[in-house]
C-alpha cells in the first residue's frame, strides 16, 4: 500500500509540474505577461531645475523596462501620446527644448533641456500629462512592436485603459 501511495504521489507531482500557460500569439507577442501604466496629471516643470520625479505606487522589477509618453494634444477625439525623449527645434534648426527621462525601480525622473527654458511657452512646461508604461525588458528587446507608438504598446499588452493607475 505504501508503494502504491508513493507511486501515485510521484505521478501527481510530474503531472502538475507540466501544467503551464502560454498565451503567446503567432506574432510572438506575450499575452500572459503583466504590463502596467501609471498616469501623472498636472505635472509642472518649474524654473528650479525643470525636473519632476514620478514615483511609482510600488517598486518594479530590476528586469523591467520603462517607457514614458507625454500627452501632446488630440486629433479627432483621440489622444496623441509622444514618446520621450522628445525634441522641439527653432525655425533655424537649433534646439528649443527637449524632454528626456531616466528611471529606477522606484521612480522615473523626467526633465527638460534647452537654451532658454524660462522663455518656453507655459503650454510646454505646466499642467502636463505623462504616462509611464512598465513592460518586461525582454519584450522590449525582442519585439516587433513599435515602442514609439503608445497605442501599439497598449494593444500588444492588452492593457485596459480603465485599469490605468492614476497618480
Amino acid at each position: 500500500m505504501k508503494k502504491f501511495t508513493l507511486i501515485l504521489a510521484l505521478i501527481g507531482m510530474i503531472t502538475l509540474q507540466s501544467c503551464t500557460v502560454n498565451n503567446d500569439d503567432r506574432d510572438g507577442i506575450d499575452n500572459d505577461t503583466i504590463a502596467e501604466v501609471f498616469e501623472y496629471t498636472n505635472v509642472n516643470f518649474l524654473p528650479n531645475d525643470y525636473t519632476v520625479v514620478l514615483e511609482y505606487p510600488h517598486s518594479i522589477f530590476t528586469s523591467d523596462m520603462v517607457l514614458v509618453y507625454r500627452l501632446s494634444g488630440s486629433f479627432q477625439g483621440e489622444d496623441i501620446w509622444k514618446p520621450l525623449p522628445e525634441t522641439y527645434y527653432f525655425g533655424d534648426g537649433t534646439l528649443d527644448l527637449r524632454y528626456d527621462f531616466d528611471f529606477t525601480r522606484f521612480d522615473a525622473q523626467v526633465y527638460m533641456e534647452g537654451f532658454d527654458l524660462a522663455g518656453v511657452s507655459s503650454s510646454y512646461r505646466l499642467n502636463q500629462i505623462l504616462r509611464v508604461v512598465v513592460i518586461p525588458a525582454s519584450f522590449g528587446k525582442n519585439s516587433t512592436v513599435n515602442l514609439n507608438d503608445y497605442n501599439a504598446v497598449v494593444s500588444a499588452f492588452n492593457i485596459d485603459e480603465s485599469k490605468i493607475i492614476k497618480m
